[in-house]
């Protein structure tokens, strides 16, 4: 099969939200909710890649821009989500290996991201690509 990889217009970021809730595990928000948190990212240091079969959106991935003391300009990777169907046929590595190549073109020089405690499948595929496991992520709803 060939996909394309590609950035997702901020006009038409809805067209994620629902590939990303139907893969939202830890977390319970409304689609209305969503609609209105992914407009409002766009307005500012994000972007999002699709993974389209044809028409058919089957992947994405947010990207969070920043300059960070211990890192330099780096991109965080924020709903890295493939459906099943697409799942184990090394879609995740062209996809990943796509963004690494797109951020590195617009000057990053680190990728990083955050993984479940519980997805450890998600967690191995990170490892085997040399991403280094430095700490816990925390969040506190104030």
């Amino acid at each position: 099969m060939k996909f394309q990889f590609k950035i997702i217009p901020s006009d038409s970021i809805v067209v994620v939200v629902p590939l990303v809730k139907k893969y939202m595990s830890k977390v319970s928000i409304s689609e209305d909710l969503l609609i209105e948190r992914f407009r409002e990212m766009v307005t500012q240091n994000y972007e999002c890649v699709g993974v389209y079969d044809t028409d058919q959106l089957v992947g994405v991935c947010g990207l969070w821009y920043a300059t960070r003391h211990y890192s330099g300009q780096s991109v965080e990777l924020d709903h890295v989500v493939i459906e099943d169907a697409y799942r184990n046929n090394g879609l995740g590595t062209q996809f990943v290996n796509w963004i690494q190549l797109y951020v590195k073109s617009k000057g990053c020089q680190a990728i990083e991201l955050n993984a479940y405690i519980d997805k450890e499948l998600a967690q191995k595929f990170w490892e085997r690509d040399d991403y280094e496991r430095l700490g816990y992520h925390y969040v506190k709803k104030i």
